[in-house]
């Protein structure tokens, strides 16, 4: 679809064209009946209209919190109950039958607005309902169950903003429950929402995968990804998994990249025409290993003493033995698959060797013999493959992205070399001089040579 700049300053131009002569009417009205010239003016008209609306409902509702907090305590709760859900269904109709309407313009929009407002209202009639009612509670238990009535939304309305607003709230509540206390065992009172929070890793995957592909959302499926990978890297760190036995760095390292390069929509029964996401969980597991490669180049993170005895890690709470049995279990499963289907090409196999040289020399290192300079070495080379990999594929599909990934990943390796080791100030300046003019040298000739390949 045209956007309304490009289509304002076509209408300029073929004014001016109509005028010097070089089209005569008939075309004039063929390109503005083609590109809808007279629809600009009603598109500026219409998103004026949305502003005054907009700023409208802001000073209105503001008026309206206004005059409910100055009476909220005179009011009974009957009074009280009656305002907050009236409120909640009204917003949610009202915005349910702009958004229905089956042509894209103000209305739809506003639709829109308007149910990620009654989202909004959700959050707030749970705590103010809980308030008077005495339902005492902690922070992140509210984030929790609001997240999960606006992805009950969401699911029903096929609505990508609420998906990403329910993503944030389970979020919110699951970093609240992290900086707050420190042992699964304390919510007694909500099993349910303790349920939740330790099987995080692999509800994350089942509450936003599938409303990915019902939302036709790239970045919904980027979120649950990322949601199942942060929640399982998170209940392991909290154990030192630094510090702790071998198989659990291993499981740290290997698991969150073998898991998403091995993904395919193929295994999944959903129609042809529906949005494909194996290059975007492959993208995110290069991401992974590109950070883990840069995190583990570093000599101090393979000097960090042991901070668990081999007895202590290895007595993992059972939601995380499940957890990592489900994942690992499923990441085989996708991995067999591609056997069977014969989809292991170089690329892949070069990722595989990768994956498991980031599992072998951890556990190596934690449980056998102890050799920081090896690890680092190698792990060191791995990154420096890693960045020629990127370059290579970048050259050889003419993808900007691709290539500069590379280049940034070679460049920060030989910058954060020489800033770990001790030396010499000239050196470093000529370091970074190279480095300069190695970026600016390679920046030109790849745009070149995208061009040259393009013609």
């Amino acid at each position: 679809m045209l956007s309304e700049k490009f289509r304002r300053q076509l209408r300029q131009e073929v004014e001016q064209w109509r005028t010097e002569e070089l089209i005569d009417d008939f075309l004039y009205q063929q390109l503005s009946q083609r590109y809808r010239f007279s629809e600009i003016e009603a598109s500026a008209r219409n998103r004026f209209i949305i502003i005054l609306l907009g700023l409208g409902s802001v000073l209105l509702g503001l008026a309206i919190i206004t005059f409910v907090a100055a009476n909220w305590q005179a009011w009974s709760r009957g009074l009280k109950v009656t305002l907050l859900l009236s409120g909640f269904v009204g917003i949610n109709t009202v915005g349910f039958y702009l958004w229905r309407r089956p042509t894209e313009g103000w209305q739809r929009r506003l639709g829109q607005g308007l149910l990620l407002l009654g989202a909004m209202v959700l959050g707030a009639n749970m705590a103010l309902m809980s308030q008077m009612f005495h339902q005492s509670g902690l922070l992140y238990q509210l984030y929790l169950v609001w997240g999960l009535g606006v992805l009950a939304m969401a699911y029903c309305l096929r609505l990508t903003l609420l998906g990403m607003l329910s993503a944030l709230l389970i979020g919110l509540g699951y970093l609240t429950y992290l900086w707050g206390p420190s042992e699964f065992g304390t919510l007694d009172e909500f099993s349910w929402l303790r349920l939740m929070v330790q099987y995080m890793p692999v509800l994350a995957g089942l509450l936003f995968i599938p409303l990915a592909y019902w939302c036709r959302s790239r970045w919904l499926f980027r979120i649950g990804a990322i949601a199942m990978v942060f929640s399982l890297e998170t209940s392991l760190i909290r154990l030192d998994v630094i510090g702790s036995s071998g198989w659990m760095a291993a499981i740290a390292c290997a698991l969150p990249p073998a898991l998403l390069w091995a993904y395919s929509d193929s295994q999944w029964k959903i129609p042809p025409t529906a949005e494909s996401f194996d290059g975007i969980a492959r993208t995110l597991a290069v991401t992974f290993l590109s950070l883990l490669f840069y995190v583990l180049s570093f000599l101090g993170i393979w000097n960090t003493p042991s901070g668990l005895s081999a007895d202590v890690s290895s007595n993992l709470p059972f939601p995380l033995q499940v957890d990592i049995l489900l994942l690992s279990s499923f990441t085989l499963w996708e991995w067999g698959r591609l056997l069977l289907l014969r989809r292991v090409n170089l690329t892949t196999s070069l990722v595989a060797g990768m994956i498991v040289l980031s599992a072998f020399v951890p556990y190596w290192h934690l449980s056998v013999s102890r050799s920081p300079a090896v690890a680092v070495l190698i792990f060191n080379l791995l990154l420096f493959l890693l960045a020629v990999g990127l370059i290579r594929k970048g050259l050889a599909q003419g993808e900007r992205r691709l290539f500069w990934g590379g280049m940034v990943l070679l460049t920060l390796q030989i910058f954060s070399r020489m800033l770990e080791y001790n030396t010499d100030l000239l050196f470093k300046s000529f370091v970074l001089l190279l480095c300069g003019l190695g970026v600016i040298a390679a920046g030109l000739w790849f745009e070149r040579y995208v061009r040259t390949m393009r013609s």
